[in-house]
């Protein structure tokens, strides 16, 4: 793909893990012949992402995508395999890949504990040699973005999970790389905050046109941001392309969900469903069925010609259950 802002092909990563039996006998030994066993992250994985793209990269937990995001981001040298982004090769980690890339960990924090979030950032525009006053406008634009004017003169440590991650984010932007990796970036979070930096997300993308890597547990992030996955086990490509269609491939369904007037509803709407109908949820105040999605329209026309319906809405199965699908079957 010419136009690719990152290119990877055939990456793989086997790391080679010292082990030993308990016991004394066993720690000794290992003085001497140590073991080890070979344990594969990443194998013979292959994508191509365009510039200004956001794409989510999801898996279970030990499925290699954080791994794969530290190789990218040249913390990781591959076993084998090529890697290309924007231009560079990623663990030769050259000063000019480095100014165009951008790392955030939602479990590790490069903010210093003991000292203001600003102290920080003032850092790491010397780190990147920014000009101070390059750096103070675009502090003053994330600043204001996210309404932390308040948090840059306290202690990180006198901070909220939600701020410190609000402070992550600046830090990460104050260089306006071209190409983010961002590894669970809401973690711990609560629904508001989640909300509120997804939105940042966005709105930083279509700001900047930064290609954007997210990996995220949480459906809700990557439904709303990532219009495009790549979706790995074990190590290896699942699927590639868009979230929507991976849907529709594993669960050829949707919901139909009614509420049936009680006083004019009978027993008799059971007799009332064609035959192919699953009911999930059989109380007549809140039905629940699932039905084929080529049959959707017609079903619904029937039931609210046949039935005295009060409420119904049509809905796709739940993105977590699709994906729950997948991880437990290990295939697409």
């Amino acid at each position: 793909m010419s136009d690719a802002h990152i290119d990877v092909q055939n990456l793989s990563k086997t790391y080679r893990v010292p082990q030993r039996q308990s016991g004394l006998g066993a720690a000794l030994r290992s003085l001497v012949q140590r073991e080890y066993l070979e344990v594969t992250a990443v194998t013979s994985l292959s994508f191509t992402i365009r510039p200004g793209e956001m794409v989510g990269f999801i898996g279970p937990n030990g499925a290699g995508k954080t791994t794969t995001l530290k190789m990218l981001a040249g913390l990781l040298h591959p076993t084998s395999g090529t890697a290309v982004v924007a231009g560079y090769t990623p663990w030769e980690r050259r000063p000019e890949y480095l100014r165009r890339i951008s790392m955030v960990l939602g479990n590790k924090s490069q903010m210093l504990w003991d000292i203001p979030p600003l102290d920080t950032f003032h850092v790491l525009g010397e780190i990147y040699s920014i000009d101070k006053r390059e750096l103070q406008s675009t502090l003053d634009e994330l600043t204001a973005i996210l309404d932390m004017e308040e948090l840059l003169t306290k202690p990180v440590r006198n901070l909220s999970l939600g701020e410190r991650m609000k402070c992550e984010l600046v830090a990460a932007l104050l260089h306006r790389p071209s190409v983010l990796f961002l590894d669970e970036p809401t973690l711990g979070l609560d629904v508001s905050m989640q909300r509120r930096l997804r939105e940042f997300i966005a709105d930083t993308n279509r700001r900047t046109g930064a290609t954007m890597i997210l990996t995220s547990h949480y459906m809700a992030d990557v439904a709303e941001l990532c219009p495009r996955v790549i979706l790995i086990h074990h190590g290896r490509l699942l699927y590639d392309g868009l979230l929507g269609q991976l849907s529709e491939q594993l669960a050829p369904f949707k919901l139909i969900r009614l509420a049936l007037d009680r006083e004019n509803s009978s027993s008799e709407w059971r007799d009332r469903l064609p035959e192919d109908t699953a009911v999930l949820n059989p109380d007549p105040a809140n039905l629940t069925l699932r039905v084929p999605r080529r049959e959707t329209s017609a079903l619904t026309a029937h039931l609210l010609n046949t039935l005295p319906v009060v409420d119904l809405s049509v809905e796709n199965p739940p993105l977590e259950a699709v994906i729950d699908q997948i991880y437990q079957e290990a295939a697409v």
